[in-house]
């Protein structure tokens, strides 16, 4: 039941830096122009691109459990900074405060979820461990 609760776990908490990097592919020039409202206007095409692969690559590396622990690095390194600069609240009108606090602190919850996945690996329903598990006839 473990090594199942441990899948269904990746596959969520993958889905939403999946659907972070579609975003940010579909919705490119809104993501521009979003970075320009946070300050962000150094080479923002390199950054916006460096983000997609590393929410790509972070995302499916998570999934399939190859390699779990640095897809949860890539995607700290992506989503530390972001939590920090779109979601401060403490520098936000009041009318605005509550519900950035609210991202801010589900950002830090997801965080959380993605150190676990550093400290303690994947279970057993991952492509790693079942390429290590699998034996081949021999010949």
């Amino acid at each position: 039941m473990r090594n199942i609760v441990d899948l269904v776990g990746r596959i969520l908490l993958s889905f939403i830096f999946f659907y972070d990097a579609y975003d940010s592919i579909f919705y490119y020039h809104d993501t521009k122009a979003k970075m320009t409202d946070y300050g962000l206007t150094w080479k923002q095409d390199w950054l916006i691109i460096g983000a997609i692969i590393f929410l790509v690559l972070g995302s499916l590396m998570l999934l399939l459990g190859y390699r779990a622990r640095t897809g949860a690095v890539l995607l700290l390194l992506y989503f530390i900074p972001v939590t920090f600069i779109a979601h401060s609240y403490w520098n936000d009108p009041e009318p605005i405060r509550r519900l950035q606090a609210l991202l801010f602190t589900k950002n830090i919850a997801i965080m959380g979820a993605l150190l676990l996945v550093w400290a303690n690996g994947t279970g057993r329903f991952s492509i790693k461990r079942i390429l290590a598990t699998t034996r081949v006839p021999g010949t």
